[in-house]
């Protein structure tokens, strides 16, 4: 944000041809858009709404509809995660909207995918899987205007967010199934790693409590590795999962360890 301040601002009140003024609020825009998912990560979430919003400004002042589905993907991912279902549905729709009008398939497939995460976390299993059905087709249509920044949408990601759907609906034998084909993901996404790894030993939990202190473990070092308070969100989830089987002592040690990590990273 600091560099945001003081070489890009300037920058953008300064004199340039209609050309070069879209790509440098397009520029600018994904400049934010990543300082909003940072704030995100961080769970600031105030923050991180008030840094996608003028990223959503700013591709729309560029005339990227590819960019803007892109950011209010990212709004409706967030909203999710801090328990508004319906605003997710909304600004996925919204999404999808600029996605079919920028031309990318795959695109609109992400922006179907965060819908139906939403209809998941609504307990809407009608909705959520049909629009998980159409997000599938969308994802096979050959696509011509993938922009470059689109490379984590891939099959594992696709794998990722249908296990997110079925874990929260209760369809845990089919969330483990996905949980596992998402962890066949390109390096590099370590972060992403720990989260599909967290997704798993949720999945897990109930119907083998063993292996999900397995997948659990790898996650918790992973977890270490990185710098997130997400992380840590999801790790207190797979805890409270597994809190029930509490009685098995690998369980037991486990939720220990998760304990003891979470108060390392308070300090």
């Amino acid at each position: 944000m600091h560099y945001l301040h003081t070489s890009v601002a300037p920058m953008l009140h300064g004199t340039y041809t209609e050309e070069v003024g879209r790509r440098l609020y397009a520029a600018s825009a994904e400049l934010t858009k990543l300082a909003g998912w940072a704030a995100y990560d961080l769970e600031e979430h105030g923050l991180a709404q008030r840094y996608l919003i003028q990223a959503l400004r700013q591709a729309r002042a560029a005339g990227d509809a590819a960019l803007s589905a892109e950011i209010l993907g990212a709004m409706s991912h967030q909203a999710v995660y801090v328990g508004r279902a319906g605003d997710a549905v909304d600004l996925a729709r919204a999404a999808q909207i600029a996605a079919r009008t920028a031309g990318s398939p795959n695109l609109e497939a992400g922006c179907l995918m965060v819908e139906a995460h939403g209809h998941a976390a609504r307990s809407d299993r009608s909705t959520c899987s049909t629009t998980l059905a159409s997000a599938e087709r969308a994802f096979d249509r050959t696509d011509t205007h993938r922009p470059a920044w689109l490379a984590y949408l891939d099959t594992a990601y696709m794998s990722a967010k249908t296990a997110h759907c079925f874990r929260d609906l209760g369809d845990h034998k089919r969330a483990i199934q996905l949980a596992f084909d998402s962890l066949n993901m390109s390096d590099g996404y370590q972060r992403g790693r720990t989260f599909n790894l967290c997704l798993l030993a949720s999945s897990l939990a109930s119907e083998d409590p063993h292996e999900a202190v397995n997948v659990g473990e790898q996650a918790l070092t992973l977890a270490g590795e990185v710098e997130s308070k997400r992380t840590s969100a999801y790790l207190r989830d797979v805890r409270a999962r597994l809190t029930p089987h509490d009685s098995i002592p690998a369980v037991a040690a486990f939720l220990e360890r998760v304990m003891a990590q979470a108060s390392d990273n308070t300090r």
